[in-house]
């Protein structure tokens, strides 16, 4: 549902849609991680924003914390754990925010790009 919901806010900007992909590529990782490590329930909340040429998405889960964030990929054989990389390669800015025992919160930031920068949009269009 995230996906189609930003996807769709995303489209009807005109953002092109390779920046629409690594986006959402961005924050499927992110809501995966939040699945996987955001404790018992699975639950986890998304707020995005996007407005002034960016796309701003927050994904909080109420997980142990992250220990650690890895610095490389992990080896070929290894199933799990590239997450935080793919997510650091597709998008301007990411950062964390983490309380031990209460959760976390990943904060994802892209300048938006159009395949004709002349339908680039000045105004905030929405926060959801």
């Amino acid at each position: 549902m995230v996906r189609r919901v930003l996807g769709d806010a995303l489209r009807s900007l005109n953002v092109s849609e390779t920046c629409i992909a690594e986006m959402l590529l961005a924050v499927s990782e992110a809501c995966s991680n939040a699945v996987r490590h955001g404790g018992p329930a699975n639950r986890y909340e998304v707020s995005a924003a996007i407005g002034f040429g960016r796309c701003e998405v927050r994904v909080a889960d109420h997980g142990t914390g992250l220990p650690t964030i890895p610095a490389n990929f992990p080896p070929p054989e290894v199933e799990n754990g590239r997450g935080l990389l793919i997510m650091r390669s597709v998008v301007d800015e990411i950062s964390f925010g983490i309380t031990p025992g209460r959760g976390t919160t990943v904060r994802l930031c892209k300048e938006l790009a159009w395949d004709d920068e002349r339908q680039a949009p000045t105004r905030q269009l929405a926060a959801v």
